[in-house]
């Protein structure tokens, strides 16, 4: 109630409407969450990509031509949309624009100017220069192998091993008809030189289905003192020696058709499974021609299957027992193999053509060389568990360490108390 004086004299008591409260308005602040663990950063994604040299990548961009006459998708957004559909396991280029598309707020936190289109992506991967993301991933390989040039081999040496070896990717004829194999089906093939400290890839080469493991060999620079590992696929005696002449050592298997003599028997354990332990001739008539010098036969007996291997290297004062354990490790490139092809998407393409499948798997090597990010933040989980956490926080913001932290979430005890009455009610 309320007395108000009238026009013409005197007053009287008017009951007016009670007034309208405000209607609420969300507000920044009161979107965020409350407390101490509150984390306004960048999300997980621009953190892993913060630990990529970019300046690098421009350099690469620079040296090939990719951004020439482009405005809008650059190379750096084609990279990043390319690294994104590889730790979440994208299928199709459609999948990639549906999931981004899904979180279109936190684009530009991501680095993205627009949301990538599938025609747009398609046409990239078709025409941008597939050496921009060979070269940018041979520059990440370096970088990881100096982080990890002090890593365990498991083995009294200090020289520098590596694993050579090929896999082979199986391809419709019909959809690409350029990866030549055979005359029912297409292929290409990953011929990889690992390093054997960190498993880090040091070489890559890829080609179609039809060029032979023993080729690889004509593209390696030797490394001196260095230790390369192999299957008897690569035994060409010319090839061998030039890497002997360079100053490097191999490990390799002998064919059984192999034709040498024997030379001198050094004493053998056989105890450990050490058959023999020779020095050979080779006593062929192109093969003494193409290795002219003494060689090294090593005989074992895997007391675990029984199986008797012959083993050849160049390599004459390591322990014979060594040189097997070298042969074993060779094990690792094909782990390598076996990983990339299961948690990376190579063997299913967004594109059909040479360059897209070439830059699909030079993009899918720079994102398993992560390992740099593993080993900055002295991680001790799997590379496997990394992306799986990945796959699943690239969209949050909290700090990368904490994404990766295995530590079960405290609850408050507040928070426990209001859960309880929750169910109990």
């Amino acid at each position: 109630m309320q007395r108000i004086a009238l026009p013409f004299g005197g007053v009287t008591d008017l009951k007016l409407p009670a007034p309208r409260p405000e209607p609420y308005r969300a507000t920044s602040e009161s979107l965020l969450p409350r407390g101490r663990d509150m984390y306004e950063g960048k999300l997980v994604f621009a953190q892993l990509i913060d630990h990529l040299p970019m300046h690098t990548f421009r350099r690469s961009v620079a040296r090939f031509g990719g951004d020439h006459s482009v405005k809008r998708f650059k190379c750096q957004d084609q990279y990043r949309a390319m690294a994104f559909a590889q730790l979440t396991c994208r299928e199709s280029l459609r999948d990639i624009e549906i999931c981004l598309s899904a979180q279109a707020s936190k684009l530009y936190h991501m680095g993205f100017r627009e949301l990538p289109r599938r025609s747009t992506l398609a046409d990239a991967n078709e025409a941008r220069d597939w050496r921009i993301y060979a070269d940018f991933a041979q520059r990440l390989i370096a970088q990881a192998r100096r982080l990890y040039v002090d890593e365990e081999l498991g083995l009294d040496l200090n020289n520098t091993v590596y694993a050579l070896d090929s896999t082979t990717i199986d391809l419709c004829l019909s959809v690409f008809p350029w990866a030549h194999f055979r005359t029912t089906k297409s292929a290409v093939k990953i011929h990889t030189l690992l390093d054997l400290r960190g498993n880090i890839p040091s070489f890559i080469h890829i080609s179609d289905g039809k060029l032979h493991d023993v080729n690889a060999l004509d593209l390696l620079l030797a490394e001196p003192g260095a230790i390369y590992v192999m299957d008897r696929g690569y035994v060409d005696f010319a090839r061998l020696y030039a890497l002997h002449q360079a100053g490097a050592f191999f490990v390799t298997r002998a064919k059984s058709s192999m034709d040498a003599k024997r030379v001198h028997s050094a004493p053998s354990d056989r105890t450990s499974g050490i058959i023999c332990d020779q020095t050979i001739a080779l006593a062929g008539v192109q093969t003494c021609q193409h290795y002219p010098e003494h060689l090294r036969r090593i005989r074992f007996k895997d007391p675990e299957t029984g199986k008797t291997l012959v083993f050849l290297t160049n390599q004459r004062t390591l322990p014979a027992a060594t040189i097997c354990a070298l042969y074993k490790s060779r094990w690792q490139v094909e782990l390598f193999f076996k990983w990339i092809k299961q948690h990376l998407r190579i063997k299913k393409f967004y594109g059909t053509s040479e360059n897209a499948v070439k830059t699909q798997i030079w993009i899918a090597v720079s994102v398993y060389v992560l390992a740099i990010v593993k080993k900055r933040l002295a991680l001790d989980a799997s590379l496997y568990t990394l992306l799986q956490i990945l796959s699943l926080t690239l969209f949050e913001k909290m700090p990368i360490s904490q994404a990766f932290s295995l530590e079960e979430p405290q609850i408050e005890p507040d928070q426990m108390d209001s859960q309880l009455k929750l169910f109990m009610n």
